[in-house]
């Protein structure tokens, strides 16, 4: 069954406020992931390694110079259907909440599981995002 949309509410604007998009319904998935490009996708969830260091952390890689500039979310547990078909484009890598994706002309390039992000600070998650950053800005580059 999906949370409460009133809990989750504040969950969903503190990305929303971040300028990322929300894709409620897997064929918003679809839509934003055939759109050519880089972008920097996050699996949101209630749990508290989500509010102390996903989010946080995530807004910290945005000030990054290379941070993708199309931003979209999921709501793990709420936007169940959105959720799995984010997930099917992970090619296989085991599901956990939260999850933070980069992707470009809908093909995973890097993936930050939940068990990279527990325990650690905002800024050792913003550091692990903009390492990857930087490192597909080279590729693109090379």
């Amino acid at each position: 069954m999906p949370y409460d949309p009133m809990m989750v509410a504040p969950m969903r604007e503190e990305l929303a406020r971040l300028g990322f998009h929300e894709l409620r319904r897997p064929e918003d998935v679809d839509r934003e992931l055939a759109l050519p490009g880089r972008v920097l996708l996050v699996v949101n969830s209630v749990c508290g390694c989500a509010a102390g260091a996903a989010r946080p952390g995530v807004a910290l890689s945005l000030k990054h110079r290379e941070a993708p500039q199309r931003l979209a979310t999921v709501f793990a547990g709420q936007d169940v259907e959105a959720t799995a078909r984010v997930r099917s484009y992970f090619g296989g890598k085991a599901p956990s909440s939260p999850q933070v994706a980069i992707l470009e002309d809908g093909q995973l390039l890097f993936l930050l599981q939940r068990h990279e992000i527990e325990g650690r600070t905002p800024e050792q998650v913003a550091a692990a995002l903009t390492a990857a950053y930087d490192r597909l800005s080279q590729k693109a580059t090379a």
